[in-house]
Parts: structure tokens; C-alpha cells; sequence
């Protein structure tokens, strides 16, 4: 069963919040929620291509389907600072000191939703709806 649909669905709601996120201030929620968006959307290409996947890392997510997929130029590089994201936004033993919430910015969070967008975009323009 081609679950596709369900993860890019899912994926636009995640962006959205983390719009949402950013529009609040949280910006190291912004960072995440963007990560988390853009992992649902490459999974629902990975689905609609029967690739079975059990990372959270966009980067092999996107090594996954290399084959299948012309990229555009800068697409991994995307997945990787969106990667950074997974677990340093979300926990204080991720630095020596400090809560996540002292280390991502403005300019992190508008670059993440960026790059989140550009991921969902590609996704949804090659899965048949």
C-alpha cells in the first residue's frame, strides 16, 4: 500500500508549524519542526518508490534514492544542515552548556523553513497525486 500521500500531508502540516514556531520566537522548534518536515517529505518518496527506509537522516534518506531521482544541484547540502537540526535542537546535553534554546537564531530558523520548502516542493512535484 503506497502511503505517499499520507507522508507529504503530513509534512505540509509539520511546515506549517513550524512557520508557526517562527512566527512565536521558538526558534529552535522552528529548526526541528523544518528538519521533521522535510524527512516526511523525502519519506514519501522513498514510498512512492517502495524504498524502505528507518533513519531520520535526510542525507541517507536521499542516498536511498539516489538513483531514482535527479536532485537538483544543492539538494544534499540542504538535507545536511537540515540534519544538524534532529537532536541539538531538542536537548541541553547537545552542548557542553546551555539550553537549545540559546543556540539557534532568526536567521537558522528562516534558512530552515527555506530549505524545508525547496525539500517539500521537489517531493511534491514527483509524487502522483
Amino acid at each position: 500500500m503506497d502511503r505517499s500521500i499520507d507522508w507529504l500531508k503530513q509534512a505540509e502540516r509539520d511546515l506549517e508549524t513550524a512557520k508557526s514556531n517562527f512566527a512565536n520566537g521558538f526558534y529552535e522548534w522552528t529548526c526541528f519542526i523544518a528538519q521533521q518536515a522535510a524527512e516526511k517529505a523525502v519519506k514519501a518518496l522513498c514510498e512512492q518508490h517502495k524504498t524502505i527506509t528507518r533513519t531520520h537522516q535526510l542525507i541517507k534518506l536521499l542516498e536511498s534514492i539516489n538513483d531514482l531521482e535527479d536532485f537538483p544541484e544543492g539538494f544534499y547540502q540542504k538535507g545536511a544542515y537540515l540534519d544538524r537540526f534532529y537532536v541539538l535542537t531538542r536537548y541541553p546535553n547537545g552542548f557542553d552548556c546551555g539550553a537549545p534554546m540559546e543556540y539557534f537564531f532568526k536567521k537558522d530558523a528562516q534558512e530552515a523553513i527555506s530549505y524545508a520548502e525547496d525539500i517539500i516542493r521537489f517531493c511534491n512535484n514527483k509524487i502522483a497525486k
